[in-house]
């Protein structure tokens, strides 16, 4: 399937056929015009020149291309309905619908997602990438810093260059406070304050509108941070889309429960209702150790006492056995949840000062 024509599945059902099919032949002709001009055939993904920088740079973010296609849908993320709905409407929408989104109307610059750590961030850029079609950058801090002088700059624009070569692309910035934190303070090096100006100056060229309504060309910044306080002001104005994501619900708690136990057999007494209730605080990366560690219960009572040969020797139906209720409350007495209550009062309180959703 044409990486564009991946904007026909998952459609919201006001989008008509026709409509949808409109949009992907606008998209297609633009690309296919520009596979003529760049010597490629339909089908056939354009390489990127960067003989301007460093081939080692080039490299470097070529790896951090995860996929023209992510493959997380929507429903491989469990609850977090509120934050797909304004995800969907910032970022996805607009490529759907470019006639509608002009003028007052026209696409954010870019998305914060902001949260404790754990919650789906990530999972959540994919997602949109994959029902965006678009190539997607998933970019870390590390990626952008480099300890030879003036190529953490060098990276920065390299990257939105590279991303305007393979848009319709979205950049997902993780833990983006770790680059961009506040300006000015005492301790700030003068090479992070340039990474922290071209970085700012990047984002200005992207976003916001698409390029002749053509949504071929559109490149959406989407960053996510743990630190909402720390990021410089100038980042967060232009971040205009900030949204919270919490940690799960009852509901969301037991549909983690079952994706994370979908391949693990379980006693017929265990109630993942009666678990969700006793794991309320707790972050889906936190669901996600306390359900492996309760897994592995069994196999550790099977060996237990036993020499490397015979534990050697055992097959694996041999340690596939029930979890039971037990295996989860020695689990939870082991795990403790991640994230303090005083921790989500921080961030619902610079939510209610600076959030936007």
């Amino acid at each position: 399937m044409n990486r564009l024509e991946i904007l026909l599945c998952g459609r919201p059902p006001y989008l008509q056929n026709t409509e949808a099919e409109k949009i992907i032949l606008v998209v297609k002709d633009k690309l296919g015009r520009k596979n003529m001009q760049d010597g490629t055939s339909d089908g056939e993904i354009p390489k990127f020149d960067g003989a301007a920088y460093d081939k080692d740079l080039v490299e470097a973010l070529e790896r951090d291309i995860v996929s023209r296609n992510p493959s997380v849908h929507w429903d491989d993320i469990a609850d977090l309905e509120e934050a797909k709905k304004l995800l969907r409407e910032a970022v996805v929408l607009p490529m759907w619908m470019p006639d509608f989104f002009k003028g007052i109307r026209r696409p954010w610059k870019g998305v914060l997602m902001v949260g404790p750590p754990g919650t789906g961030k990530t999972m959540l850029a994919k997602a949109v990438a994959t029902e965006c079609g678009t190539t997607f950058f998933n970019v870390s801090s590390s990626t952008l810093t480099s300890k030879y002088r003036g190529e953490s700059e060098k990276l920065v624009r390299l990257l939105f260059e590279m991303a305007r070569f393979y848009a319709p692309t979205t950049i997902f910035i993780d833990e983006i406070d770790s680059i961009c934190s506040r300006r000015g303070t005492s301790d700030e090096h003068e090479a992070s304050r340039r990474v922290k100006s071209e970085l700012l100056i990047q984002m200005d060229g992207v976003g916001g509108a698409l390029e002749n309504d053509d949504p071929s060309k559109m490149v959406m910044v989407l960053a996510a941070t743990n630190f909402p306080w720390d990021i410089d002001e100038a980042l967060r104005r232009r971040l205009e889309k900030r949204i919270y994501i919490p940690l799960p619900t009852a509901k969301g708690r037991t549909e983690l429960l079952k994706i994370n136990l979908r391949e693990v057999e379980l006693d017929p007494d265990i109630q993942l209702e009666d678990i969700a209730e006793k794991i309320e605080g707790y972050s889906g990366a936190d669901i996600t150790n306390v359900c492996r560690d309760a897994s592995l219960m069994a196999m550790r009572r099977r060996i237990n006492g036993l020499s490397p040969e015979e534990i050697r020797a055992l097959s694996k139906e041999e340690l596939q056995m029930p979890v039971t209720r037990g295996d989860f409350e020695l689990a939870l007495r082991k795990i403790a949840k991640s994230v303090s209550a005083a921790d989500l009062e921080k961030y619902e309180k610079w939510m209610a000062e600076f959030g936007s959703a």
